[in-house]
């Protein structure tokens, strides 16, 4: 494709995505679409001839918006958000369109130096000491990986580093809490722990860390001639967004001399508002710790923030040193190759930078408010109507809600709440996501898309009574 006919058909696609950002609030928010749908209708062989990039777009209204869920939706209230501001969208542009790729300082210098400024940003944004330093990732899963490697590593005296795993001491132990995200025991098994040797610890009332219970199981395991490593704390668990006692968690871990990493995915970005900063009190005691902006804050996926507080381990952990990537100023610059697994890396920085420098760290603080107080006026709605219950702490902007008419508990509680459910998705005019919460079916209501306004949740709520009065 040469550059004009770049230049006319990528005036087509912006067309076409600023009409579908700006017309998503009319469709259904979630598609009825069964498994194999679009690959009935999909050629089951390449294309021999060329057929010109139009048929894309044609593809795009006939094929792929039909068997999509629409997450930029105003009536976007499942899973978390996953918020692609256009600012964002146009630095992803871009930053593909450039078409560079970080394997040194030297193979493309502004990718990595903007990353630094723009990591640090986010870390002044969000009230975090001085002695943290960024790297951008893809997801939070990668993150936690690494931050169970780098924990490993300094149990071992970097060790499994070079034995591998097959050193001949005790097993190596991590603990996380009952609540904490499943992309937990997946890295610890990745890392070499093994799923037997993740802790799940039991939660308190507020559905937090319970830190005695931790205390015990590190005893226990200690006298099983084990070896305590790793700490992983959640700051807005994905079930209820609940905050573990970072605190506490860090005055076990500096007493056992463990590595507590912080998975703040989600949540971390309620932290550049400073009224929310004491909900991670005792972050800066922490050894890593991951922000995902691709989720509320805007960033268009994926831009995952891994903070660590002694970049020199986490290097000596990641480093490799080809001949072939060498250059004369290695000892001036860093090296991002070395703080994560992959080796050729993304501008993901410029989506980041794009948004802030758009937006401005106030206009971001106010719509996060703004999701903050829709979540409240909810809260204060369901609190009000008796058949309704709020199940666990509001932290955020995410509910967990039950309706609970008289005589309804047990299995058929269970039925008639995914029952219900599936009413409001089968208007087209919401969509939520279950969950079991202490064994039972509840419905997570998570506000927090760029166009969500307080009209959007009334007429949520009006569409939860509506399918419950039946």
């Amino acid at each position: 494709m040469s550059p004009e006919e770049f230049r006319r058909l990528g005036h087509l696609v912006v067309d076409w995505l600023a009409d579908y950002r700006a017309n998503a609030g009319s469709k259904a928010v979630a598609c009825n679409a069964s498994p194999g749908d679009l690959l009935a209708q999909l050629p089951k062989a390449p294309p021999e001839q060329p057929e010109g990039f139009e048929a894309i777009l044609s593809d795009l209204d006939d094929l792929i918006v039909p068997n999509l869920a629409h997450w930029q939706h105003p009536n976007f209230f499942a899973y978390f958000p996953s918020n692609g501001d256009l600012s964002a969208v146009l630095g992803d542009f871009l930053s593909t369109g450039l078409g560079v790729l970080g394997l040194t300082w030297q193979s493309a210098p502004a990718l990595t130096e903007l990353e630094d400024r723009v990591t640090d940003w986010l870390r002044q944004m969000s009230g975090l000491a001085d002695s943290w330093q960024g790297v951008i990732q893809d997801t939070a899963s990668s993150c936690a990986m690494i931050a169970l490697v780098a924990a490993r590593e300094r149990t071992t005296k970097h060790g499994a580093v070079t034995t591998g795993m097959q050193h001949g001491q005790a097993p190596l132990v991590v603990y996380a809490s009952t609540e904490a995200h499943s992309s937990i025991q997946k890295a610890a098994m990745l890392a070499g722990f093994g799923c037997d040797h993740v802790r799940k610890i039991t939660v308190d009332a507020n559905r937090a860390f319970d830190v005695a219970a931790l205390r015990e199981a590190i005893t226990t395991d200690l006298n099983s001639g084990l070896r305590p490593c790793a700490i992983v704390a959640t700051t807005g668990t994905t079930t209820t967004t609940a905050f573990d006692p970072i605190n506490e968690l860090a005055n076990v871990a500096e007493q056992h001399g463990l590595w507590l990493h912080v998975d703040s995915a989600m949540a971390g970005t309620a932290m550049i508002l400073p009224e929310c900063q004491p909900l991670w009190h005792g972050i800066d005691r922490a050894d890593s710790l991951v922000v995902n902006p691709h989720k509320w804050l805007g960033v268009s996926f994926d831009c995952s923030v891994f903070y660590v507080r002694d970049d020199q381990h986490l290097v000596r952990v990641m480093r490799t040193d080809p001949s072939y990537l060498r250059t004369t100023i290695d000892d001036q610059v860093k090296t991002y190759r070395d703080w994560g697994v992959a080796l050729g890396r993304r501008f993901r920085a410029m989506k980041l930078w794009s948004l802030i420098r758009t937006h401005g760290t106030e206009r971001l603080r106010t719509r996060i408010r703004r999701d903050l107080d829709n979540a409240r006026w909810l809260t204060e709605q369901v609190e009000a109507d008796p058949e309704w219950r709020l199940l666990a702490p509001m932290q955020l902007q995410t509910l967990c809600i039950r309706h609970e008419p008289v005589g309804v508990t047990g299995d058929a509680l269970d039925k008639y709440t995914l029952d219900w459910l599936q009413r409001v998705h089968d208007t087209g005019r919401a969509w939520l996501t279950p969950a079991q919460l202490d064994g039972r079916w509840m419905v997570r209501v998570s506000i927090g898309s760029l166009t969500t306004e307080r009209e959007h949740v009334a007429a949520l709520w009006q569409l939860l009574q509506e399918v419950t009065a039946t």
